[in-house]
């Protein structure tokens, strides 16, 4: 059984040592970031070395939301507007975001990668960090909901899986989560309300991303490492997916990789998401991180099932359409 943890890697090319590593420690999946991004010929090349390394069809993830978060870019990919100014221009949100997630998973699938990480599902409101504003879709639950659902639509059409971020919200979140640890004081039923409501509305995704954030109203710990709130992921929103971590190394939590990944296993997420390639820090995360649970890749294996070939697409006439809803 695989290992559970998602690694990513230090370059363009899958180096010797990197390879004899994953195939012992034997990842559930990868994720690729800029440094890993060339041309479309060396980026087939490395998701194909990656997926040898462990001899099977293993996801291989990115970050491809558009704005402020895209790994791929011109002169070979589209250079994709912030998400929340566009939708805010579309005359039909929904189906503009459908169309942007399909045009993205379109791009992704040519080169090998089979996992968006989007959408991002956090409702924007007037603490809402920088980092985070321009990357979301709206600022209530209906829209929120509405597109987040259009996103995950466009990437399945496209053979993409989407992966369900950041549960269960990050929205009320004023610290950069890269850097600190946000703190959310509202009352579980406001959360209920309004934050955790759009994701119990999109409970039926296969795969999502835990938040690095507190929520005082469940427990002092961040999300991701709480069992309080993993239990409530599971249990009033209703989320059966598999459950990754966002990134470990990520500034908002403590203690080295090994002790964050012991701690967000405990809690209950299926997977531990480790991003920036750095060896040592793989190695260690390597050896805390057991075989996933009977549990865990009985998820990954419902969602790995969903992968399938993209739909036909008239690439140049979606690109108008998109266009000319958005102009």
């Amino acid at each position: 059984m695989a290992g559970a943890f998602i690694l990513g890697c230090e370059g363009p090319d899958l180096s010797p040592r990197e390879a004899a590593f994953f195939r012992d420690a034997d990842p559930w999946g990868f994720i690729l970031f800029a440094r890993n991004v060339d041309t479309p010929d060396r980026l087939r090349a490395l998701t194909r070395a990656l997926r040898d390394a462990v001899g099977r069809d293993a996801p291989v993830l990115i970050d491809q939301e558009g704005g402020r978060v895209q790994r791929m870019g011109p002169p070979f990919w589209t250079r994709w507007p912030r998400p929340l100014t566009q939708m805010c221009r579309a005359r039909d949100p929904e189906r503009a975001m459908f169309l942007r997630a399909r045009l993205i998973a379109g791009e992704l699938r040519d080169v090998g990668i089979d996992v968006n990480c989007t959408p991002t599902a956090d409702i924007a409101c007037d603490v809402t960090h920088p980092f985070l504003l321009s990357r979301l879709y709206g600022d209530s639950v209906e829209t929120v909901a509405a597109r987040a659902r259009a996103n995950a639509e466009g990437c399945r059409a496209g053979g993409v899986l989407p992966v369900l971020k950041h549960i269960p919200g990050h929205g009320r979140g004023n610290v950069d989560s890269h850097l600190g640890l946000p703190r959310v004081d509202a009352s579980l039923e406001e959360l209920r309300a309004s934050d955790f409501e759009v994701f119990r509305r999109l409970a039926d995704l296969p795969l999502g991303m835990s938040a690095h954030v507190v929520y005082s109203a469940l427990d002092d710990a961040a999300g991701t490492v709480s069992p309080a709130v993993i239990a409530e992921v599971r249990g009033w929103i209703g989320f059966d997916g598999l459950m990754m971590t966002d990134d470990i190394s990520m500034g908002a939590l403590g203690g080295d990789v090994a002790t964050r990944a012991a701690r967000a296993l405990a809690a209950g997420c299926d997977v531990v998401l480790h991003c920036n390639g750095e060896w040592d820090d793989m190695q260690a995360l390597a050896e805390a991180c057991p075989a996933m649970t009977k549990a865990a890749a009985a998820r990954a294996a419902r969602a790995l099932a969903l992968r399938a070939r993209p739909e036909a697409l008239d690439t140049a006439a979606a690109h108008a359409e998109l266009d000319a809803l958005t102009a």
